[in-house]
């Protein structure tokens, strides 16, 4: 798998998703395993470039390479301004976001909202490839509505405007994240274009993942919420996707570890207090399935400090060495059904 000159070390990458995909979780993915991971989308109104948020979004110091940094905006000449900027600031390809559903998002008339023009499309694709020297590449959904499928020539569009790698969710921008998504779509849109297209949608196992690329014949999957709490999801479909075998869950100790690694490099991202407070959503991720975790989440939701929270996330981890070396998923369900 590649993206212009940067050769990926697999096919299963990380979807960007705001409030989740900081430089902290990218590099524990990329560290689990994923072969790529995008930022969280940096805003193109460049009044808000230097703000705490947009600034702390398209950090990238000491982050495995390739740097992508997402931009989202309807202004051709803003988004093209905003992908020289994070170029000069260090990013190495720029994504385009046509994706996004949220209707903060939609009522600015981007992300997903865009698909419903196709000349402000074609406007915005060109004026971000001419902007810039490195690879420009573009997520999108399915279309607006089920009513207005319009992927095939968003995708054409695209291509003809030199984007070098395609991601499709396969949903619509209505269908926001609710039924399944549909992979039909996809596989029309890798048969019609001549890029990299990645697939996007409900993709949370290994077995899923084999189907997807399957399925759509995409050159590779892209991996969002089943991978909020738990990291290592990259490394168990790539391995089977390589082997046809499962990787058996993580040892305890290796998650405890993980979990020390990821906090502290989270509170140093984000400072004491707004670091114990954005913390707590990622440590419920990573207990929500385990015994004793959704009482574990509450209890840490109203600790106050770094030190506090990270103490309690190690002694919740070490009391899980009770029921066997390895993670148990499914005890909690069990313990509950008693």
């Amino acid at each position: 798998m590649q993206i212009g000159p940067h050769i990926l070390r697999n096919n299963v990458f990380v979807a960007p998703m705001a409030g989740v995909t900081d430089r902290p979780f990218r590099q524990l993915c990329k560290q689990l395993g994923a072969g790529y991971a995008v930022s969280e989308m940096a805003a193109s109104n460049p009044r808000l470039w230097a703000s705490e948020k947009s600034s702390r979004r398209i950090d990238h110091a000491g982050e495995m390479e390739p740097k992508a940094v997402q931009i989202a905006g309807a202004d051709p000449q803003d988004l093209a301004d905003c992908a020289k900027f994070n170029v000069d600031k260090g990013a190495q390809i720029i994504d385009i976001n046509m994706g996004c559903p949220v209707k903060k998002v939609c009522n600015n008339w981007c992300g997903s909202a865009l698909l419903q023009h196709e000349d402000l499309v074609e406007r915005i694709v060109n004026a971000v490839v001419r902007a810039v020297d490195v690879p420009v590449t573009l997520k999108f959904r399915t279309g607006w509505d089920r009513e207005n499928k319009n992927a095939l020539r968003i995708a054409r569009i695209a291509e003809q405007a030199g984007i070098q790698m395609l991601t499709l969710h396969g949903r619509t921008r209505a269908d926001g994240y609710k039924g399944d998504a549909e992979y039909d779509t996809i596989a029309a849109v890798k048969a019609s274009v001549k890029i990299p297209l990645v697939a996007n949608g409900d993709i949370t196992t290994p077995e899923k993942a084999r189907f997807v690329l399957e399925k759509t014949k995409a050159d590779a999957i892209m991996i969002g919420r089943a991978a909020q709490g738990r990291p290592w999801i990259f490394r168990e479909i790539d391995h089977f996707l390589r082997t046809g075998e499962h990787l058996p869950p993580p040892m305890v100790e290796e998650v405890r570890h993980l979990m020390d690694e990821h906090l502290q490099a989270h509170y140093q991202f984000y400072g004491e207090y707004l670091g114990v407070r954005t913390a707590r959503k990622h440590i419920g991720w990573y207990v929500q399935d385990l015994a004793g975790g959704e009482e574990f989440r509450q209890r840490m939701n109203r600790m106050e400090s770094t030190d506090e929270q990270l103490l309690a996330v190690n002694e919740f981890f070490e009391s899980q060495l009770k029921y066997g070396e390895r993670l148990q998923y499914r005890l909690a369900e069990q313990m509950l059904a008693a």
